[in-house]
């Protein structure tokens, strides 16, 4: 198989907060992006736009991008209900007739796409769905409860405040210590840098459960520590469901808070009064009650996303996180992860000790 050298699909929406997949490949795998498609902001590089990424080039078409050496579409954007652009199916087709492969999120399944299809058909080319869940899914039975590892989990205040980017940071400094760390995706966007995992919000509601089972078994073989990609927030209204089913089927040890502290409304309900963001330690209490309904579980630590903070800012807020909870709190990605690193070791030793005390028990 062909290693990728994609061309990201970002067109109108290539942003801090309006691309997560885009920003997020670029994060983690630089070396296989060759531009993002943007006409707004055509002639900028990653860095200029979004901080990161360096000189990778943002282009006007994808004619630029096969120019660059493309061999590979990687559609960059979620957007609500996960649909096509109409304009970009013809971009795909021409990409396609150009021997390119096509990695999507979408919830639209693009390999359904007559069109597309045939035409990949055609050139030989594949088209990955990644939010395509597999067939055989089960309804949870609480299997995770009992797998060898700590299973973190990270929880949110709301959609898109860095659940899956605070796990990434966490994984190397815990591999690092000598604790063998697997991130677990649910998602599209981590099952594109992680190379397999479930999108358990394209998965039908009673067995999305089951799926974070499945996801933890897996990726406990082996492990110490599976840190578990998070999805929504428990009082989102749109999304609440699939936060509950990964807190249920996971059945975590610990949960990781994440927050981003500029926010004030859920998602896109600023001009509902109701859907003000609680205080942090609501949330604590929120989850732990809830997921200590099948499985014993505690907040252990705040991961705060302080992008739009200038440094001093940042620090406060960490600071105040901090006190409010009671629990270490640090921007994973701008500063030191190690005080939430150092949270986890220190629950999976707890947890080892109760689990000797329980085995000498007469």
């Amino acid at each position: 198989m062909k290693e990728p050298r994609y061309l990201i699909l970002a067109d109108h929406d290539f942003g801090v907060m309006t691309s997560k997949t885009a920003n997020s490949v670029i994060r983690y795998h630089p070396t296989r992006v060759v531009a993002v498609l943007d006409r707004l902001l055509a002639g900028q590089t990653a860095q200029q736009v979004l901080g990161f990424g360096g000189d990778i080039p943002v282009v006007a078409s994808v004619g630029e991008g096969l120019a660059l050496g493309a061999n590979a579409i990687l559609i960059g954007i979620a957007p609500q209900g996960g649909r096509l652009p109409d304009e970009w199916r013809d971009w795909l087709r021409q990409a396609l007739e150009a021997g390119c492969d096509i990695v999507s999120g979408l919830h639209t399944f693009l390999a359904d796409d007559p069109l597309l299809a045939e035409t990949a058909r055609e050139h030989h080319c594949t088209i990955t769905d990644a939010r395509k869940p597999p067939t055989d899914i089960p309804v949870a039975t609480g299997l995770a409860r009992d797998v060898a590892a700590l299973v973190v989990l990270t929880v949110g205040t709301d959609c898109n405040v860095g659940k899956m980017t605070a796990q990434l940071q966490l994984v190397q400094q815990l591999n690092a210590r000598g604790l063998r760390t697997r991130f677990v995706a649910t998602g599209q966007t981590g099952i594109m840098i992680e190379g397999w995992g479930i999108a358990v919000d394209a998965v039908v509601a009673d067995f999305i459960a089951g799926a974070a089972e499945q996801l933890v078994l897996r990726g406990s073989k082996g492990a110490d520590v599976v840190l578990v990609e998070g999805q929504g927030s428990i009082n989102h209204p749109g999304y609440s469901g699939v936060t509950l089913g990964l807190l249920h089927g996971a059945c975590p040890d610990a949960m990781i808070l994440c927050h981003q502290p500029t926010r004030e409304y859920l998602g896109d309900y600023r001009e509902a009064s109701w859907m003000k963001i609680p205080p942090l330690a609501e949330y604590v209490r929120l989850y732990e009650t809830a997921g200590s309904a099948v499985h014993p579980t505690r907040v252990i630590g705040i991961a705060l996303n302080t992008y739009d903070l200038d440094a001093a800012a940042a620090r406060a807020a960490c600071d105040a996180a901090a006190r409010e909870t009671g629990l270490p709190a640090t921007d994973p990605v701008r500063f030191d992860p190690g005080p939430l690193v150092d949270a986890i070791v220190k629950r999976r030793d707890e947890r080892r000790e109760t689990r000797d005390e329980k085995s000498c028990a007469p």
